[in-house]
């Protein structure tokens, strides 16, 4: 084998390699965080969760990624341990798609039809596909189809380099030398497992095995502990995601090593116990694309139906190596923004905004409450909660910001990014709403220590005023928990109601100060809180627009707002409606 052979090998295994991460990352964006989803809900069965693990990892061409989603799916309180049993057994029979399909390229025969399946017959055209719809289509849709596309046909083209670069072992002495040492089953096991380990994919290394079968100094006797050792090797990736994560999480990470390990020495003593005394001749035969697949399906199919009925064992073994102690494991209000669903930026950014409904739902508690201090009795308890509730919504603001940050940097799609931009200016607006939540309440408070009081005209208009209030933040709060579109759009046309309560209720305080009805320093107070109102209203405005932004794809605020007010008859009857509602006597 000459140096342009082996740099030949080294630019094959470069692309194919790349390829297949190129795929893998079209598959997952085109998923948009759906099959992440499907995993979440439905894996209550044990069989259906095998079905699921399985489905995915066939869809995303990867069983470390469908594992480490897993393993941050415990992480978070998602998933119990007992579902994620069966969706790891699946992600294994799942990878084994990629071998199928790294199979083709053995295919051999004059007949058209069969010569179409074979990848460097149709592998040109899907290329082709790829790069107009890369190039020319503006759907995000086509643009990850094409994506796959592309992937999978550099990673077909990855493997065909492989294959031509290393036919010419077949006459080096040496390398068949090396490869019978890996004959003997530890040996091979552990070649396996190391190779896979190094490139931390199994689907990856049984392709290096497949190319490597043009050469005919593979045989079936050397290849089956390898393909076992390559399923072991897979387990590293989980292993290194859990670290740092709960309990659960690394039980789950063990569930897939164990699972691996027991039914790699289950198979491996009742396969070579039998050989010898059957003695399969398919042992001394060279391997083939198709045959390597062959035994890694097999392999993970007989494995998940011996030891599905055993799960219970499997988890109690991660739980004996991870032990519970007497201190209890806190649950992080944030375990949704796990770094690990960073790699499916889909499923990501939808538990992003999960997290913000509920700082959303916060905010909206304290600033209730701090209506109520308004036109009620002042109490200091209900001060301190309201402060407290605010230093949870700075919390809350922090952690978001940190993890739509860091999401923002791996590939997105463009609705994605926009979808990002948005919520970093919504848990801005809603981080403000909670900073006037305790404006409101130090306002009460001055109240209460200056023994001030509203005249009797300014409470009625204060009660009214705080209705409004009330209205349109549980509007807001309810948009952003349901997604209703319809509802967003009642917000704006009540935010303007709100601008013209507070200007008449100005402008009544004025009057009333002529007249001797109200204090000078009473009016100061005032002022203070139906800025405040007025500024939360304001804010409760630009949320809903954010909703109604992503919902229709368009990301020009202020074109929309000018948009709706020029011409929108239903806006006029909205806000009518409002009007009479919140109507100052």
């Amino acid at each position: 084998m000459s140096i342009f052979n082996f740099l030949t090998l080294v630019g094959g295994l470069a692309l194919f390699l790349y390829g297949m991460n190129v795929m893998g990352e079209g598959l997952t964006k085109a998923s948009g965080g759906k099959l992440e989803r499907i995993l979440e809900k439905l894996t209550s069965n044990p069989i259906k969760a095998v079905l699921l693990g399985a489905g995915v990892t066939a869809v995303i061409q990867s069983s470390s990624a469908t594992t480490v989603m897993v393993v941050g799916f415990v992480n978070s309180g998602i998933m119990r341990l007992s579902q994620a049993v069966g969706v790891i057994m699946g992600a294994n029979i799942g990878t084994t798609i990629t071998s199928w399909l790294l199979s083709l390229t053995a295919i051999s025969s004059d007949n058209f039809f069969i010569q179409l399946c074979k990848p460097s017959s149709f592998s040109p055209v899907l290329a082709a596909i790829g790069i107009v719809y890369l190039m020319f289509c503006k759907n995000e849709r086509r643009r990850d189809l094409g994506q796959v596309f592309l992937g999978f046909a550099v990673l077909m083209t990855g493997m065909e380099t492989m294959s031509a670069a290393v036919k010419p072992l077949a006459d080096v002495p040496e390398f068949t030398s090396i490869l019978t040492m890996f004959s003997h089953p530890i040996l091979g096991l552990l070649a396996g497992t190391i190779l896979t380990a190094i490139i931390q994919s199994s689907s990856a290394s049984v392709g290096i095995l497949q190319a490597l079968c043009v050469t005919d100094a593979i045989s079936f006797g050397t290849a089956l502990p390898i393909i076992m050792g390559q399923n072991i090797g897979t387990c590293v990736t989980a292993l290194i995601s859990s670290a740092g994560a709960s309990k659960n999480a690394r039980r789950a990470a063990l569930i897939h090593l164990y699972f691996n390990v027991v039914g790699t020495t289950l198979f491996m003593i009742v396969f070579y116990s039998i050989n010898q005394f059957v003695h399969f001749e398919f042992l001394s035969q060279s391997a083939t694309a198709a045959g390597i697949a062959v035994i890694h399906t097999t392999f993970n199919v007989l494995a998940t139906l011996v030891l599905l009925p055993f799960g219970k064992v499997l988890e109690k073994m991660a739980m004996m190596t991870i032990r519970d102690n007497e201190q209890v494991e806190t649950v992080s209000e944030f375990q949704a923004l796990d770094d690990r669903f960073l790699s499916t930026p889909a499923y990501a950014l939808e538990q992003a905004m999960q997290v913000t409904n509920r700082m959303c739902e916060i905010c909206k508690t304290g600033l209730l409450r701090a209506f109520d201090l308004i036109v009620g009795k002042y109490d200091e308890t209900s001060e301190q909660e309201i402060e407290a509730l605010e230093q949870k919504v700075d919390n809350y603001e922090d952690k978001l910001g940190t993890y739509l940050v860091k999401l923002s940097k791996y590939e997105l799609s463009q609705q994605d990014s926009q979808k990002i931009s948005i919520l970093l200016h919504s848990i801005g607006d809603i981080e403000r709403m909670s900073d006037h939540s305790v404006e409101l309440a130090r306002s009460a408070k001055e109240i209460s220590d200056k023994g001030l009081e509203f005249s009797e005209s300014a409470r009625k208009e204060m009660l009214v005023f705080s209705d409004a209030l009330r209205d349109i933040v549980t509007r807001t709060s309810q948009v952003f928990e349901t997604e209703d579109i319809g509802l967003a759009e009642t917000v704006e046309p009540l935010e303007q109601v709100i601008d013209d309560l507070n200007a008449q209720i100005k402008q009544n305080h004025v009057e009333r100060l002529k007249n001797g009805e109200c204090t000078i320093e009473m009016g100061f107070v005032l002022s203070d809180i139906s800025t405040c109102y007025e500024r939360i209203a304001d804010h409760c405005s630009n949320l809903a627009v954010c909703q109604i932004q992503v919902h229709k794809g368009e990301y020009d605020t202020h074109e929309y707002l000018q948009g709706v007010k020029r011409k929108s008859e239903e806006f006029d009857r909205q806000k009518d409606k409002f009007a009479a509602a919140y109507h100052l006597a």
